[in-house]
C-alpha cells in the first residue's frame, strides 16, 4: 500500500463509444471534483456503464479526451487508470469467492517479505482501512460466505487499499436491502468528508436525490440534464430518465383473489452451515394476488425461495401447486408445474451468459417438443 495520493480533479469531454449497431456514449460531458458525490443517472441501458468503464480503463473511447488535473490521459487498462488513483467497484463483484476477505483486497498487490507472501502485514492494513472507514467486515471470513452488502464492503476496500482516490460506483444499491443501503450511504458521505470523490451510479431517483451532491442525467448516451438534488425532484429526473411526464405511483384497485395457486406448510429448511434458516413457516398464495415477504438479508428468504424452487431440500414440511404436493420434486418438476424463478442474483445464477439470448430463453424447455426432437435442438423452431 503507497503513500495516499490527492484526489485528482477529472473531467470527461465529448466522450463517444460505439458497439454494433448501437452509440453506448454520444459525445458526453463529464466531470468530478474532489470530496463530492457525483450521481450518474439513467435508465438500463441509457450508458451510465459505458462510461465508467472508459474512466476505469476497461475500455476505450472512440472519441473524447480524458483529462487528469487538466492533463490529456489515455488509459491502455484498468492498471494504468488504479495507478492515477481511479477505482471501480463493478455492479457484479470481481471477487474470488474461495479466497479470504484479506486476500482478495491484497490480490494483485501483496506486500512481501524475504520473497514470501507477508500476510501479517497484509492482515493489518486491510484493519487498519476496515476501521478508518467504518467498513466492519471480518478479514478471515470466505468471500462465499458473505452477504452481498459485506461483499460490496469488500470491493470498496479493495480500491482504497490501493489508495484509490476516486472511486466509480456502479449500481452499489442493485443488490442491497435498505438497510444496506442507508450503511453504503454512511460510507460513501465519510469518504466524500475525507477528500475522496465519488461516481454513484443509479437509476433509483430516491437514492441520488439522498446522497448524491450534482447529479447528471443520461438518456439514450447523450447527457439530457444536469442538476443539483436542492434544485430539482423525483417528478423531473424521471422525465429526464424516460424524456416524457412519468406517474411515480401505483393505483391499485381492490383485488378478488381465487383459490390457493401455491401453498406452504411448516416449511423447515437449513442453511449451508446446517443451521435452520427457515423455521415451521406456513403461507399461501392465492390466484390474482402478489404476496410480499419482507425481512433484513440473511433471515432466510434465500433458504426459501431455494426450498420453494427445488434448488434446496427442506427438513420437513410441504409445498404444494394446485394442490399438488412437489415438495423436492427438483427445479424441473417444479417448472412444468407452473412455477418460475428470477433469482436475487440474476448474473450469477439465471442466464448463462457465453449462450445467445434465444438460447437462454428456451433454456428451461430445450430438452422437449417443440424446441429438440431426442438429442437434437431444433433451430429454426429456437429462433
Amino acid at each position: 500500500m503507497t503513500a495516499e495520493r490527492r484526489t485528482p480533479a477529472i473531467e470527461m469531454r465529448g466522450i463517444t463509444r460505439r458497439f454494433p449497431g448501437v452509440v453506448a456514449n454520444d459525445r458526453v460531458d463529464f466531470s468530478l471534483r474532489p470530496g463530492e458525490i457525483h450521481a450518474l443517472l439513467g435508465e438500463n441501458g441509457a450508458g451510465k456503464s459505458t462510461l465508467v468503464n472508459i474512466l476505469a480503463g476497461v475500455q476505450t473511447p472512440d472519441e473524447g479526451t480524458i483529462l487528469i488535473d487538466a492533463v490529456p490521459t489515455r488509459f491502455g487498462g484498468p492498471q494504468e487508470a488504479i495507478a492515477r488513483g481511479i477505482g471501480m467497484v463493478h455492479q457484479h463483484f470481481m471477487l474470488v469467492p474461495t479466497l479470504s476477505v484479506t486476500e482478495n483486497i491484497i490480490l494483485g498487490d501483496e506486500p512481501s517479505r524475504a520473497g514470501l507472501l507477508d500476510l501479517d502485514r497484509s492482515r493489518s492494513d486491510v484493519q487498519a482501512l476496515s476501521a478508518r472507514f467504518g467498513l466492519a467486515v471480518d478479514l478471515d471470513a470466505l468471500v462465499r460466505d458473505l452477504p452481498v452488502g459485506v461483499q460490496q464492503r469488500v470491493e470498496i476496500l479493495k480500491t482504497l487499499y490501493r489508495d484509490a482516490s476516486a472511486l466509480l460506483l456502479d449500481e452499489p444499491t442493485a443488490v442491497l436491502t435498505p438497510r444496506g443501503s442507508e450503511d453504503l450511504f454512511r460510507v460513501m458521505r465519510e469518504l466524500a468528508r475525507q477528500g475522496r470523490a465519488i461516481v454513484f451510479i443509479s437509476h433509483k431517483l430516491g437514492a441520488v436525490l439522498a446522497v448524491a451532491d450534482r447529479i447528471t442525467v443520461l438518456r439514450g448516451g447523450r447527457v439530457v440534464g444536469n442538476r443539483l438534488p436542492r434544485e430539482t425532484n423525483a417528478n423531473e429526473l424521471a422525465e429526464l430518465m424516460v424524456g416524457r411526464p412519468v406517474v411515480l405511483r401505483i393505483e391499485k384497485s381492490p383485488r378478488q383473489p381465487g383459490n390457493a395457486i401455491l401453498e406452504v406448510e411448516g416449511l423447515k429448511v437449513a442453511d449451508d452451515r446446517g443451521i435452520v434458516a427457515v423455521d415451521e413457516v406456513t403461507f399461501a398464495v392465492r390466484s390474482g394476488e402478489i404476496c410480499g415477504i419482507a425481512g433484513i438479508e440473511g433471515n432466510g428468504q434465500t433458504e426459501l425461495i431455494e426450498a420453494l424452487t427445488g434448488l434446496r431440500l427442506p427438513i420437513s414440511g410441504q409445498v404444494s401447486i394446485d394442490g399438488a404436493r412437489v415438495t423436492g420434486k427438483g427445479a424441473r418438476r417444479l417448472f412444468e408445474s407452473g412455477l418460475a424463478h428470477i433469482p436475487e442474483d440474476r448474473h450469477r445464477y439465471s442466464p448463462v451468459l457465453d449462450y445467445s439470448v434465444g438460447e437462454n430463453l428456451v433454456l428451461s424447455s430445450s430438452y422437449r417438443s417443440p424446441f429438440a426432437s431426442g438429442f437434437t435442438l431444433a433451430w429454426d423452431v429456437i429462433r
